[in-house]
């Protein structure tokens, strides 16, 4: 028996490792191993007071913290029967553009793209193709700074509260960043071009995608969860068809479906369920590429985040254009005791929030279910898939390959940069 152990993820949000168990040249064992400590968010929640609650989970993620805000903020909201305003709504959609910008050109240029082009880091790539960075930081600036504007700071913005924001941004520092973000939609369209140009590992695999979907937006807010075998739940009904439990090699909790299987959320997952909904140049990109749909290669995740670059700075650029705050920018609330379920769509997948509270508005219990959680069983079994082709391999190409299919996944497990080291025993 040879075993691969990984003891620690690069180029990953958090503290992860990977074991390959092998016997007779055959993966008998895959564990995507968290080691974090757990951080009891719901715990702490409760007792808290539900204005509280946006900005205390936009503290789980550094990088998609929007996502926890605004996850929060629609299940207290259907806790307490609230509809926000359309103008709200838009700038939660804007403020999201922020995110997915940021976050996605984070993703492609410093942690995927090094793995296809056979770097080992985005400093490797800095030093060959100097400009291709600048412009990859100028395209996450861009997003940065539109959070920044709208919520007060870039990371873990404050403005964000339950029935919409507590002030509305100023209008002309929105409009004075239209010429930034055009430049920055030319730069996406050219991140679709480079992105096709890639040699991507073949894996092709038969997934259920799950992701929210809307009829007549991109789905990020509001919309129902729909999977690709034909499931449609409302967002109220997620947790009959979604269910988390415990494994005992992680401290983080791992999802399956109602009748026993994996699936997958993030880009894929949306891009599969949603291009129908995409604005007319990411649209125009999939046809220019022949980006054919679905795509089933977890590594091509990053193609979907090139056309999700596309969308989201066209949309940003509409919302700023469309931006003209009128009356008060959040509604009153009436406290009363409830339950209410929100979801809405990270960067990395579905975010699905439960809150119970009381008639003081005081929360009783709180449920989280971040994208990460749903889908390591899935990149767990991705791994069976892919062992086959790395057991062969000299330990560096081993270590470069399984890390660089968890990296694909971009996995939110939280923030650190330890380097992986393969460690691999023979019996």
């Amino acid at each position: 028996m040879k075993n691969i152990e990984v003891p620690a993820l690069a180029r990953v949000e958090g503290e992860g490792g990977l074991y390959i168990g092998l016997e007779n040249g055959k993966a008998v064992e895959i564990r995507l191993d968290i080691y974090e400590p757990p951080r009891f968010f719901e715990g702490f929640l409760k007792d808290r007071f539900l204005q509280e609650v946006p900005d205390i989970t936009a503290r789980i993620c550094g990088i998609c913290p929007v996502a926890y805000q605004m996850s929060a903020a629609y299940a207290l909201e259907h806790a307490l029967g609230v509809k926000i305003s359309p103008q709200a709504r838009a700038l939660r959609r804007l403020m999201y553009c922020g995110e997915y910008i940021e976050s996605h050109a984070l993703h492609i240029y410093m942690l995927q793209a090094p793995d296809l082009l056979g770097k080992e880091s985005a400093l490797e790539l800095a030093a060959e193709s100097p400009e291709v960075v600048k412009n990859a930081l100028r395209l996450k600036k861009i997003g940065n700074e539109l959070l920044r504007i709208i919520g007060g700071r870039s990371v873990h913005p404050v403005n964000v509260c339950v029935g919409g924001f507590y002030s509305w941004p100023d209008e002309k520092a929105l409009k004075a960043l239209l010429p930034d973000l055009e430049w920055g939609l030319n730069a996406a369209l050219d991140t679709v071009k480079l992105a096709t140009s890639l040699h991507y590992p073949y894996l092709e695999i038969d997934y259920e995608f799950v992701a929210l979907h809307h009829p007549d937006e991109y789905g990020v807010i509001e919309g129902g969860v729909l999977s690709s075998t034909g499931r449609k739940l409302s967002i109220v009904e997620y947790e009959t068809g979604y269910i988390e439990e415990h494994v005992r090699h992680s401290n983080a909790l791992h999802s399956h479906t109602v009748d026993n299987n994996t699936y997958l959320v993030g880009p894929l997952a949306r891009l599969n369920l949603n291009h129908e909904q995409l604005l007319p140049k990411a649209k125009q990109a999939l046809k220019d590429y022949k980006i054919q749909l679905p795509l089933k290669n977890p590594y091509k995740s990053l193609i979907a985040r090139a056309i999700e670059l596309v969308h989201f700075y066209e949309e940003a650029i509409q919302l700023v254009k469309e931006y003209k705050p009128t009356g008060p920018a959040h509604v009153e609330l009436k406290l009363k005791a409830g339950e209410g379920s929100g979801a809405t769509e990270a960067p990395r997948g579905l975010l699905y929030h439960r809150y119970k509270i009381d008639a003081n508005g005081m929360i009783q219990f709180a449920k989280i279910t971040p994208p990460t959680a749903q889908n390591l069983p899935r990149i767990e079994a991705d791994l069976f898939a892919l062992t086959p082709r790395i057991i062969n391999m000299p330990e560096a190409e081993a270590t470069r390959t399984a890390e660089h299919l968890v990296r694909s996944y971009d996995p939110c497990i939280s923030c650190a940069t330890h380097f992986l080291k393969l460690k691999v025993e023979e019996k």
